[in-house]
């Protein structure tokens, strides 16, 4: 928290270089939004724990890596007046992993390996829009409005094991293949939040949703496998699905770091 409000107050400083008077840097560019233009920001809490570092000395100073939905997301906005924007939201996501494990090849008596491994793959994307109403002459704006969201995805992992059930290797069963069933979710409400120009369409905001969420998780597969005494066997067993229904208040972003053009 130290090194944000460091860094916040650097920013602050910096823009108390522009002429207040109708909002305008030295050079007569306008510092609020207008008609017509164009906005796109990002999550800026990795950013600001950088240059927090930087102020304060610490060598713990990388770009930390974005791993929640919301550092994943891109937001746009199109102003259709100084106080009036439609604005938008879109985090399209793809993942593979892969893990090997080396365990003892069985039938030997040598110290041979052979490997295990775990390979997993993940599909999501949140597409979401809303309007944004603006409130406040100075730099320091207000902004609430309504808005949605839509998500779908998906994921799955394989097993490959390097020992192959056999009558040397006999099993009672582990796990091949499972494919979770499909996500979808939908949140209808409203935002509340703060944008700060500290420099001509240059912004650091805040916001909170309220909204009534339905997440809901399709039915899955897994499949396993046995030794039966003479073959291998396989078995594909459903997994039960889940949903959700509620209303409540979270984080939209913790601090976001906005361009209009």
């Amino acid at each position: 928290m130290k090194k944000k409000v460091l860094l916040i107050a650097a920013l602050f400083t910096a823009g108390l270089s522009f002429a207040q008077d109708g909002l305008t840097s030295k050079k007569g560019v306008p510092i609020l939004p207008e008609a017509g233009d164009w906005s796109i920001g990002f999550d800026a809490s990795s950013l600001l724990k950088y240059g927090g570092n930087m102020l304060n000395g610490n060598t713990n100073n990388s770009l930390a890596p974005m791993g929640d939905v919301n550092a994943n997301t891109v937001y746009g906005k199109k102003f259709i007046d100084a106080n009036t924007a439609y604005r938008g939201m879109l985090r399209l996501g793809f993942g593979t992993s892969g893990i090997d494990t080396l365990v003892n090849k069985t039938g030997t008596t040598t110290d041979e390996k052979v490997t295990d491994e775990k390979n997993s793959s993940s599909f999501n994307i949140t597409i979401g829009g809303g309007k944004e109403y603006r409130r406040g002459k100075g730099r320091l704006q207000g902004v609430y409005g309504p808005m949605a969201m839509i998500s779908l995805g998906t994921s799955s992992t394989e097993n490959v094991y390097g020992n192959d059930y056999s009558a040397d290797n006999p099993g009672t069963g582990r796990v091949t293949e499972t494919s979770a069933g499909s996500t979808f979710g939908l949140a209808i409400g409203a935002f509340g939040g703060v944008e700060y120009f500290f420099a001509p369409k240059m912004s650091l905001g805040a916001e909170i949703q309220w909204t009534i969420a339905l997440n809901s998780t399709g039915t899955g597969e897994s499949t396993s496998e046995a030794w039966t005494g003479t073959a291998v066997e396989s078995t594909t067993t459903e997994m039960a699905g889940s949903s959700s229904f509620g209303f409540d208040t979270r984080p939209n972003a913790n601090i976001t770091l906005n361009f209009h053009f």
